[in-house]
């Protein structure tokens, strides 16, 4: 996670970004039943100290018909954290997505060695 220049401190910057974490891997990729966290699917996470949060992510899958689903589901989960006063989820294809992404949890659910 990136920050500009804040009126948080590093303890309350460490929090709020284990907090989105934490919230984004809630949001399960219908297809595969994996978070898109542990699935290598986030990418970025940026805030500033207004408030406006980036998520920079990527899909499986550049037409997955899926996209906006989970975008929806993003806003959701990231709704109840207080410090994000804008939200903004930008699909990136670079690079591109591969299962090395994933972590061990992901792999091991999905019998990928």
């Amino acid at each position: 996670m990136k920050m500009s220049e804040s009126k948080w401190t590093e303890e309350e910057l460490n929090e709020v970004k284990e907090d989105i974490l934490a919230a984004l891997e809630t949001v399960i990729d219908p297809e595969l039943g994996i978070d898109i966290v542990n699935l290598g699917l986030v990418y970025e996470v940026n805030l500033d100290e207004e408030g406006y949060c980036e998520v920079k992510m990527t899909l499986t899958t550049m037409g997955c018909p899926l996209a906006d689903v989970i975008t929806e589901q993003i806003h959701d989960a990231l709704s109840d954290i207080d410090e994000i006063k804008k939200l903004e989820v930008k699909l990136v294809w670079y690079p591109a997505w591969t299962t090395d992404r994933m972590s061990r949890y992901a792999r091991i659910s999905l019998g990928i060695r």
